[in-house]
């Protein structure tokens, strides 16, 4: 038997933080300031900082997995570990499922944005061309090693923030002010605490290339925890520049590029819609490196085929990421994608289900449940089920047929698993 090679390790904290924080920020920075701003005024970027320690004991629960484990493939390892390889499945099946559409429908979104500079984009024809391109560009960088990824990736966030640092520092430099912070009636911040909430999810994306980091059991929890303050904090500053401009509170999705405008001119425009654009990208990017690895580490636990563990030359999941690019320019270029990405958040929430239950279970096994563990755990579990409620029947339907496509799929892999060990 030939021994299999795993991808090299060469990533350290700045790269673990880089991919927290742009699984976390994508467009959502871009639509969220007017939307809060117009439900709670004054009080918005506070809220921010509460929707952060909202999620704050669901990183610790991830950062507290994360120490644990060296291999890719993060909840499914965690699932794995906890409930057995079905479960762990199911972990890994629906962040899985959801990445591979939410690639396709985020380009989409890119390219739209983009058409608000180069209308031609927006065509019948070009609009796919534009699609398929970008995500072909995007993974082929993948191919060429981890270390390339991570660089292009922070040279688009630097990119994709400039422009919000720009921003921030002009409305300081203008001498302008946020006003008083008046505290809103609770039904008035319940309605909207969901955005912020959902502003944090996607932070998971560094644990599925645990395997291709240098001291992933140190560095990841780190990168986590410094991942969700270094987003809480762009949000409350770009919140804030946004109250102090206060172009009408308009809560249009484009009000933070007509914030801009307004102080800056036409330019202001330009530089904010520009860095929404690639800020998608980066988000789109990030997904694009952190999905292979989560197949890869599937096919090392048995749950998919082998052939997903098969390396390029450059040492990368060259199988995986030419499996992810294919499907996913296959789902941009249908029109009826989108039915997937309407259960994504919700089958994203079965995916930190199962990692909450995971971590008293395995330190239960450990012998050393601790207090702190636990109280993480009921506070996640506690916030998530709350969230969840808000779901609509019709995304529950569509969980339920993404369980039922991944247990099919589940099994299939197991026999021929089965089949190649007695061959």
């Amino acid at each position: 038997m030939t021994k299999q090679v795993a991808p090299p390790r060469t990533v350290g904290v700045f790269g673990t933080t880089l991919f927290t924080v742009n699984g976390m920020i994508g467009a959502g920075i871009f639509a969220l300031p007017a939307l809060l701003v117009a439900a709670v005024g004054s009080f918005a970027p506070w809220l921010m900082l509460l929707g952060g320690l909202l999620f704050l004991p669901l990183i610790l629960v991830f950062a507290r997995l994360a120490s644990r484990f060296d291999h890719s493939g993060g909840p499914i390892l965690y699932g794995q570990a906890a409930f057995g390889p079905f479960v762990g499945f199911q972990a890994g099946w629906g962040r899985l499922a959801s990445a591979m559409t939410t690639l396709a429908a985020n380009t989409h979104v890119m390219v739209t944005y983009l058409a608000a500079i180069w209308p031609v984009l927006d065509g019948p024809v070009l609009r796919p061309v534009a699609v398929v391109s970008i995500i072909a560009a995007m993974l082929a960088i993948n191919l060429f090693g981890m270390k390339q990824s991570v660089s292009v990736l922070g040279l688009m966030t630097l990119i994709k923030f400039a422009p919000l640092i720009i921003l921030t520092g002009a409305a300081i430099f203008a001498g302008l002010s946020g006003g008083p912070i008046i505290v809103p009636e609770f039904g008035a911040i319940e309605s909207v605490v969901l955005l912020t909430y959902y502003a944090f999810i996607g932070f998971e994306a560094v644990v599925l290339s645990a395997g291709e980091m240098k001291q992933p059991r140190r560095d990841v929890p780190v990168g986590l925890v410094l991942g969700l303050a270094i987003v809480t904090a762009i949000y409350m500053a770009v919140i804030w520049a946004y109250l102090a401009i206060a172009p009408g509170q308009s809560d249009a999705p484009n009000s933070l590029a007509a914030a801009a405008g307004a102080l800056m001119g036409e330019f202001g425009t330009l530089m904010i819609v520009l860095a929404a654009a690639i800020s998608i990208g980066a988000n789109t990017f990030n997904g694009g490196i952190a999905t292979p690895r989560l197949m890869y580490g599937m096919a090392e636990q048995g749950m998919l085929p082998r052939w997903f563990m098969g390396l390029s030359r450059w040492g990368t999941p060259g199988n995986a990421i030419g499996f992810l690019a294919v499907v996913s320019i296959l789902f941009s270029l249908w029109d009826g994608f989108e039915f997937l990405a309407v259960a994504g958040t919700l089958t994203r929430m079965l995916t930190y289900f199962i990692c909450m239950l995971a971590l008293p279970v395995i330190e239960r096994r450990e012998g050393r449940v601790t207090p702190v563990s636990a109280l993480i755990c009921v506070l996640a579990l506690v916030s998530s089920v709350w969230v969840a409620s808000h779901a609509s029947m019709e995304a529950f339907t569509m969980l339920g047929l993404i369980l039922v496509v991944g247990t099919g799929l589940y099994f299939l892999a197991i026999r021929s698993h089965a089949q190649a060990a007695a061959a």
